[in-house]
């Protein structure tokens, strides 16, 4: 695709105001801003609290968050909140208006999990507008984790879900765009891929998250990225935090990105460490790999004294928090490198 590069970075910072981002060196913030991360959250349990990714986040968090005040459970706090990006045709990377794949076809992956380790899962869905719903009775409902693919779309089906066309009138122009330069290659294109992730700490200090995403734009049709997987797009310990990742799926599934994070918090380290090690970790493995020149990936982790972070290879990343303490509002994650380097 001509110009593909610039097209990537261009679409990939353009979701958020990058002024102060950008501003940075190319490379990670200094030390004062790394002990500014690293002590975000009261040492004292802070709850409750969310954080979910990107901008779209901001509107997820607000319902989530009048869910959770009005004392519903963390997981339906959590799929009230993410039926707002998903029914959003102005989303281009969640549900409806999403992006399709390179058959035309909107296919949706979600999961959802919590403080006892419970998960649903769904992949490779599709015309059904809410996954994360789905997800959640696959979690209450079965005896299994994921559903995918038909499988998954005949039990929405069983369970009163209506099928309903998800690709809508501007998503097609831009598929039918692409497909005028497009070269049928097993590549992910990243012109629009902004999965959202939430994590949460309720009143009672417990932990909960969930993922939703139509995954990368024009990608192989069938293609699963790792927001559906439990360990890769979203894990859990309600003894120790919770991590969700953004980005490049395929680079998060290599590493079992969230699960590693979580790991990492349970061996002391804070959110911010734990996100900012397995990034790089992630960099290291990838810096001379075929998917370097496009590859951006993000991390956001919350841990059970309510402290949080977010921690990106590639400038751009921003996520919305939501507390008692500071209201809702939108946060930049500090990063490694900027898009130029």
């Amino acid at each position: 695709m001509s110009n593909r590069r610039d097209f990537i970075k261009k679409s990939a910072l353009g979701t958020i105001a990058i002024t102060t981002a950008l501003g940075y060196n190319g490379f990670a913030a200094n030390k004062e801003d790394e002990k500014e991360n690293k002590t975000k959250g009261d040492k004292k349990q802070k709850k409750p609290i969310i954080i979910s990714t990107w901008n779209h986040g901001l509107p997820a968090n607000q319902e989530s968050w009048k869910q959770l005040k009005a004392g519903k459970p963390a997981l339906d706090a959590i799929e009230a909140g993410m039926k707002i990006p998903e029914a959003d045709p102005n989303v281009r990377s969640v549900g409806y208006g999403g992006y399709p794949d390179r058959e035309g076809k909107v296919t949706l992956d979600a999961c959802i999990m919590d403080h006892n380790s419970n998960c649903g899962s769904v992949c490779f869905l599709q015309n059904i507008m809410h996954p994360i719903s789905v997800a959640k009775l696959v979690l209450q409902k079965t005896p299994h984790v994921m559903l995918a693919g038909q499988g998954a779309l005949q039990f929405a089906l069983s369970e009163g879900f209506k099928e309903e066309n998800l690709l809508t009138l501007e998503s097609e122009k831009d598929w039918k765009k692409w497909l005028e330069d497009s070269k049928y290659k097993p590549v992910i294109n990243i012109e629009n891929h902004d999965t959202i992730s939430m994590l949460m700490l309720d009143q009672d200090g417990n932990l909960a998250g969930g993922c939703t995403t139509s995954g990368a734009a024009w990608k192989m049709h069938g293609r699963v990225g790792d927001s559906p997987i439990i360990g890769a797009g979203l894990f859990l310990d309600n003894e120790v935090g919770a991590a969700a990742a953004t980005g490049l799926g395929e680079a998060v599934i290599r590493t079992a990105g969230s699960a590693m994070v979580v790991e990492l918090m349970r061996q002391g380290k804070s959110p911010f460490d734990a996100c900012k090690e397995i990034t790089e970790r992630i960099y290291n493995k990838h810096k001379n790999h075929k998917d370097m020149e496009y590859l951006q990936v993000g991390f956001i982790a919350l841990n059970k004294n309510g402290q949080y972070a977010g921690y990106s290879l590639r400038s751009g990343f921003n996520y919305a928090v939501s507390d008692d303490q500071k209201g809702h509002r939108m946060e930049d994650a500090k990063f490694k490198m900027s898009w130029d380097k």
